[in-house]
Protein backbone atom coordinates (compact mmCIF):
# COMPACT_ATOMS: atom_id res chain seq x y z
CA UNK A 1 0.00 0.00 0.00
CA UNK A 2 2.80 2.41 0.89
CA UNK A 3 4.58 1.61 -2.37
CA UNK A 4 1.41 2.25 -4.36
CA UNK A 5 1.10 5.62 -2.61
CA UNK A 6 4.68 6.29 -3.69
CA UNK A 7 3.69 5.49 -7.28
CA UNK A 8 0.71 7.84 -6.99
CA UNK A 9 2.97 10.59 -5.66
CA UNK A 10 5.43 9.98 -8.49
CA UNK A 11 2.61 10.29 -11.04
CA UNK A 12 1.48 13.56 -9.45
CA UNK A 13 5.03 14.89 -9.65
CA UNK A 14 5.31 13.80 -13.28
CA UNK A 15 1.98 15.49 -14.11
CA UNK A 16 3.27 18.78 -12.73
CA UNK A 17 6.49 18.77 -14.74
CA UNK A 18 8.68 16.31 -12.88
CA UNK A 19 10.59 13.37 -14.41
CA UNK A 20 8.91 10.26 -15.80
CA UNK A 21 11.48 7.85 -14.41
CA UNK A 22 10.24 7.32 -10.83
CA UNK A 23 6.67 6.63 -11.95
CA UNK A 24 7.75 4.37 -14.80
CA UNK A 25 10.12 2.36 -12.62
CA UNK A 26 7.55 1.91 -9.85
CA UNK A 27 4.84 0.88 -12.33
CA UNK A 28 7.04 -1.97 -13.54
CA UNK A 29 8.21 -3.00 -10.07
CA UNK A 30 4.69 -2.98 -8.58
CA UNK A 31 2.98 -4.59 -11.56
CA UNK A 32 0.56 -1.71 -12.00
CA UNK A 33 -1.98 -2.60 -14.69
CA UNK A 34 -4.88 -0.19 -14.10
CA UNK A 35 -5.16 3.48 -13.14
CA UNK A 36 -8.46 4.70 -11.69
CA UNK A 37 -8.73 8.41 -12.49
CA UNK A 38 -10.77 10.42 -9.99
CA UNK A 39 -11.37 14.14 -9.68
CA UNK A 40 -10.36 14.57 -6.05
CA UNK A 41 -9.51 13.20 -2.63
CA UNK A 42 -13.11 12.73 -1.47
CA UNK A 43 -13.69 10.37 -4.43
CA UNK A 44 -10.49 8.55 -3.49
CA UNK A 45 -11.73 8.11 0.09
CA UNK A 46 -15.05 6.70 -1.14
CA UNK A 47 -13.50 4.25 -3.60
CA UNK A 48 -10.97 3.00 -1.05
CA UNK A 49 -13.70 2.62 1.59
CA UNK A 50 -15.89 0.52 -0.70
CA UNK A 51 -12.94 -1.62 -1.78
CA UNK A 52 -12.09 -2.26 1.89
CA UNK A 53 -15.70 -3.19 2.67
CA UNK A 54 -15.61 -5.74 -0.13
CA UNK A 55 -12.30 -7.22 0.98
CA UNK A 56 -10.44 -5.91 -2.04
CA UNK A 57 -6.75 -5.01 -1.88
CA UNK A 58 -6.51 -2.84 -4.98
CA UNK A 59 -2.78 -2.25 -4.63
CA UNK A 60 -2.12 -6.00 -4.54
CA UNK A 61 -4.28 -6.33 -7.65
CA UNK A 62 -2.14 -3.84 -9.54
CA UNK A 63 -4.73 -1.07 -9.36
CA UNK A 64 -3.73 2.49 -8.47
CA UNK A 65 -6.41 5.04 -7.59
CA UNK A 66 -5.26 8.47 -8.73
CA UNK A 67 -6.86 11.78 -7.64
CA UNK A 68 -6.18 14.31 -10.41
CA UNK A 69 -7.08 17.55 -8.66
CA UNK A 70 -9.98 18.35 -11.00
CA UNK A 71 -11.67 17.16 -14.18
CA UNK A 72 -9.66 19.46 -16.43
CA UNK A 73 -6.53 17.43 -15.63
CA UNK A 74 -7.90 14.25 -17.19
CA UNK A 75 -6.20 14.78 -20.54
CA UNK A 76 -2.84 15.21 -18.87
CA UNK A 77 -3.19 12.12 -16.66
CA UNK A 78 -4.66 10.00 -19.46
CA UNK A 79 -1.72 10.92 -21.67
CA UNK A 80 0.82 9.98 -19.01
CA UNK A 81 -0.81 6.77 -17.83
CA UNK A 82 -2.72 5.58 -20.91
CA UNK A 83 -1.60 4.49 -24.41
CA UNK A 84 0.79 7.40 -25.09
CA UNK A 85 2.55 6.94 -21.73
CA UNK A 86 2.76 3.93 -19.42
CA UNK A 87 0.12 1.99 -21.34
CA UNK A 88 -2.08 1.24 -18.34
CA UNK A 89 -5.76 0.46 -18.57
CA UNK A 90 -7.72 3.57 -17.60
CA UNK A 91 -11.01 3.73 -15.75
CA UNK A 92 -12.65 6.07 -13.25
CA UNK A 93 -15.58 8.25 -12.28
CA UNK A 94 -16.86 11.28 -14.14
CA UNK A 95 -19.35 13.96 -13.08
CA UNK A 96 -22.06 14.46 -15.68
CA UNK A 97 -21.24 18.15 -16.02
CA UNK A 98 -17.57 17.39 -16.71
CA UNK A 99 -18.03 14.79 -19.45
CA UNK A 100 -16.77 17.14 -22.15
CA UNK A 101 -13.35 17.31 -20.49
CA UNK A 102 -13.20 13.52 -20.26
CA UNK A 103 -14.36 12.98 -23.83
CA UNK A 104 -11.78 15.41 -25.18
CA UNK A 105 -8.92 14.27 -22.92
CA UNK A 106 -9.48 10.55 -23.44
CA UNK A 107 -9.81 10.96 -27.19
CA UNK A 108 -6.52 12.86 -27.31
CA UNK A 109 -4.87 10.07 -25.29
CA UNK A 110 -6.42 7.38 -27.53
CA UNK A 111 -8.03 5.83 -24.46
CA UNK A 112 -11.52 4.26 -24.51
CA UNK A 113 -14.35 6.20 -22.89
CA UNK A 114 -16.32 3.10 -21.91
CA UNK A 115 -14.36 2.50 -18.71
CA UNK A 116 -15.61 5.69 -17.06
CA UNK A 117 -18.79 5.74 -14.99
CA UNK A 118 -20.91 8.88 -14.74
CA UNK A 119 -22.28 10.46 -11.54
CA UNK A 120 -25.35 12.63 -12.16
CA UNK A 121 -24.02 15.61 -10.19
CA UNK A 122 -21.04 14.23 -8.29
CA UNK A 123 -20.24 11.29 -6.03
CA UNK A 124 -21.31 13.13 -2.86
CA UNK A 125 -24.73 13.71 -4.40
CA UNK A 126 -24.97 10.03 -5.37
CA UNK A 127 -24.14 8.97 -1.80
CA UNK A 128 -26.62 11.40 -0.21
CA UNK A 129 -29.41 10.21 -2.52
CA UNK A 130 -28.55 6.57 -1.82
CA UNK A 131 -28.63 6.99 1.97
CA UNK A 132 -31.44 9.54 2.18
CA UNK A 133 -31.16 12.91 3.90
CA UNK A 134 -32.40 11.67 7.29
CA UNK A 135 -29.65 9.01 7.46
CA UNK A 136 -26.99 11.53 6.42
CA UNK A 137 -28.16 13.86 9.20
CA UNK A 138 -27.85 10.97 11.67
CA UNK A 139 -24.24 10.54 10.57
CA UNK A 140 -23.59 14.27 10.99
CA UNK A 141 -24.97 14.03 14.53
CA UNK A 142 -22.82 11.01 15.35
CA UNK A 143 -19.73 12.81 14.04
CA UNK A 144 -20.37 15.96 16.07
CA UNK A 145 -21.21 18.13 13.06
CA UNK A 146 -24.95 18.53 13.62
CA UNK A 147 -24.71 21.94 15.31
CA UNK A 148 -22.62 23.27 12.42
CA UNK A 149 -25.20 21.82 10.04
CA UNK A 150 -28.03 23.62 11.83
CA UNK A 151 -26.09 26.90 11.71
CA UNK A 152 -25.50 26.37 7.99
CA UNK A 153 -29.22 25.84 7.34
CA UNK A 154 -30.10 29.12 9.06
CA UNK A 155 -28.03 31.12 6.58
CA UNK A 156 -30.33 33.01 4.17
CA UNK A 157 -28.36 31.89 1.10
CA UNK A 158 -29.45 28.29 1.69
CA UNK A 159 -33.13 28.85 2.45
CA UNK A 160 -35.55 27.15 0.10
CA UNK A 161 -33.06 24.73 -1.41
CA UNK A 162 -33.84 21.00 -1.34
CA UNK A 163 -32.33 19.30 1.71
CA UNK A 164 -30.21 17.07 -0.51
CA UNK A 165 -28.57 20.10 -2.15
CA UNK A 166 -28.04 21.72 1.25
CA UNK A 167 -26.25 18.63 2.55
CA UNK A 168 -24.04 18.41 -0.50
CA UNK A 169 -23.07 22.06 -0.14
CA UNK A 170 -22.46 21.66 3.60
CA UNK A 171 -19.97 18.86 3.05
CA UNK A 172 -17.83 21.24 1.01
CA UNK A 173 -17.78 24.15 3.46
CA UNK A 174 -14.85 23.03 5.61
CA UNK A 175 -11.44 21.81 4.51
CA UNK A 176 -11.21 18.04 4.75
CA UNK A 177 -14.92 17.48 5.46
CA UNK A 178 -15.72 16.07 2.00
CA UNK A 179 -12.83 13.64 2.30
CA UNK A 180 -13.91 12.42 5.74
CA UNK A 181 -17.53 12.01 4.72
CA UNK A 182 -16.58 10.37 1.45
CA UNK A 183 -15.46 7.46 3.61
CA UNK A 184 -18.17 7.71 6.28
CA UNK A 185 -21.08 7.77 3.85
CA UNK A 186 -19.78 4.72 2.00
CA UNK A 187 -19.32 2.86 5.28
CA UNK A 188 -22.95 3.62 6.19
CA UNK A 189 -24.40 2.15 2.99
CA UNK A 190 -26.26 -1.13 2.97
CA UNK A 191 -24.91 -3.40 0.22
CA UNK A 192 -27.91 -2.75 -2.03
CA UNK A 193 -27.60 1.02 -1.60
CA UNK A 194 -24.23 1.47 -3.29
CA UNK A 195 -24.71 4.02 -6.11
CA UNK A 196 -24.48 2.48 -9.57
CA UNK A 197 -21.44 4.45 -10.80
CA UNK A 198 -19.39 3.46 -7.74
CA UNK A 199 -20.65 -0.13 -7.78
CA UNK A 200 -19.93 -0.50 -11.50
CA UNK A 201 -16.45 0.96 -11.11
CA UNK A 202 -15.46 -1.54 -8.42
CA UNK A 203 -16.99 -4.40 -10.41
CA UNK A 204 -14.92 -3.41 -13.45
CA UNK A 205 -11.58 -3.65 -11.63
Amino acid sequence: MAEMRAFRDAVSGWATGGPEGPASDLAVRLGVRTAVLLEGLSDLAAVEALAARRGRDLAAEGVCVVPMGGAMSVGRYAGLLGPPGLGLRLTGLCDEGEQRFYDRGLKRARAPRRGFFVCVTDLEDELIRALGTARVEEILRAEGDFRSWQTFMRQPAHHGRPRQQQLRRFLGTKRGRKIRYGRLLVEALDPEQVPAPLDDLLASL
